[in-house]
């Protein structure tokens, strides 16, 4: 199969295939069809699916007919990292339509948003809380929609933004085709869906457990011995592009501090980044120029990086759903990868729930070369009691794990 049997525009088919397209995913190939066709759609998937091109696709196709220059489409989205590589999407996708599209969201100056409003764009990509500012403000007129996505809807409920998303709806014109998008759909978004959208079509793909690309392991640990046990297992991992994942954002900048003292070329993203930083942080290891970034769940949905290799819960996360979110960043679009959890005496009951989803046990690993009998210190504290150590030694370019692994381990 490939994209030429949805009768897309040759424009659109030449940037996919120079984006490195080869075949429809499922989630697009179940969802190109009713979206191409102007239904309104609710699509349930995991992320690292593909999902976003399933709608910038459809929404190119339509706006190469009719007026430029004026605001047609509005996909809104949780989080501003989310928001720019869907922006990026859609510039790579729509490279040869000169369809122009702009990012609105809060944490940069408003002028250069105003200004691209002003000038007139064709597709908008939103986060609620500035694109409402801008409503206000008279810089956004929305009655020329004609197509809305809703993207990780279900985040935009944990984050608080269903009030915000409800005030946007209501500057929108009625006649319109409408897209929700969502990993689950608690009962919160089945009701916004159901009053935002008119006999939409369904689609689930690849609900309910992890990407089956990546290979998953427990590592028991003490918890004052967790920066020790990552730096470990890092110095015994491809370190070429390692996401680890911590509870807090304090946690997640003490902890690349650390790794970067080891001599790792890393970065870090949490809230208390500005926005120019976290830029700055995704596009450093997107390109490379940073090995490992440590990351609160900020970055768990929406992060879009193709050549992750491990991610590395260096905090067990607080739901299942949350665990899935975050190793979906590895494993993607059907290469294999790694996830890496360390895991407590206090995470017994998640490490259950896991298990229970995976429908099967959960391999347990240790280091044969690691000491687990070092006492904490009083002084320290949980997650910066173990000093980093020295700089490792140059490493292979792909060197072996060196792990005992357990005889279940296996690809789930």
């Amino acid at each position: 199969m490939n994209f030429n049997q949805f009768s897309l525009d040759p424009r659109l088919l030449a940037a996919i295939a120079r984006a490195g397209y080869v075949a429809p995913t499922p989630i697009q190939l179940a969802a190109l069809p009713p979206a191409l066709a102007g239904n309104d759609l609710l699509g349930t998937a995991q992320t690292g699916t593909g999902k976003t091109a399933a709608f910038v696709l459809p929404i190119l196709q339509k706006l190469l007919t009719g007026p430029r220059g004026r605001l047609r489409a509005l996909i809104i989205s949780p989080t501003r990292e989310l928001a720019q590589q869907t922006h990026e999407t859609i510039r790579d996708l729509g490279a040869e339509t000169k369809l122009r599209s702009a990012t609105i969201y809060g944490g940069v100056p408003a002028g250069a948003q105003i200004k691209a409003l002003r000038d007139g764009v064709e597709i908008i990509v939103a986060c609620p809380g500035r694109l409402l500012d801008h409503i206000e403000q008279r810089h956004a007129k929305l009655g020329g929609v004609e197509v809305l996505v809703l993207d990780e809807a279900d985040r935009m409920l944990d984050m608080g933004f269903l009030p915000s998303v409800r005030a946007i709806l209501k500057q929108l014109p009625t006649q319109r085709q409408t897209m929700l998008f969502s990993a689950t759909c608690p009962p919160e978004i089945e009701q916004l869906a159901a009053q935002t959208m008119s006999h939409p079509k369904r689609i689930a793909v690849g609900l309910g457990r992890p990407a089956h690309t990546v290979a998953h392991a427990l590592f028991p640990i003490a918890q004052h011995q967790k920066t020790a046990l990552v730096l470990a297992v890092l110095k015994q991992t491809d370190t070429e592009s390692v996401l680890i994942f911590t509870r807090t954002k304090h946690r997640a900048q003490r902890l690349a501090d650390q790794i970067g003292q080891a001599g790792y070329k890393v970065t870090s993203l949490h809230s208390n980044r500005t926005q120019g930083q976290r830029q700055s942080a995704l596009n450093g290891f997107k390109g490379g120029k940073f090995q490992i970034m440590v990351a609160t769940d900020i970055a768990a949905r929406g992060l879009d990086v193709e050549s992750i290799s491990h991610v590395i819960n260096y905090d067990m996360p607080d739901t299942a759903d949350a665990y899935i979110h975050r190793i979906g960043r590895t494993g993607r679009m059907e290469r294999t990868g790694d996830a890496f959890t360390l895991i407590t005496p206090e995470d017994r009951i998640m490490v259950r729930t896991l298990e229970k989803v995976m429908g099967q046990p959960l391999p347990r690993q240790t280091l044969a070369d690691f000491d687990y009998t070092v006492a904490a210190a009083h002084t320290a504290t949980p997650a910066s009691r173990t000093h980093p150590g020295p700089r490792p030694a140059a490493r292979a370019a792909k060197p072996a794990h060196r792990f005992q692994s357990d005889p279940r381990r296996r690809r789930a």
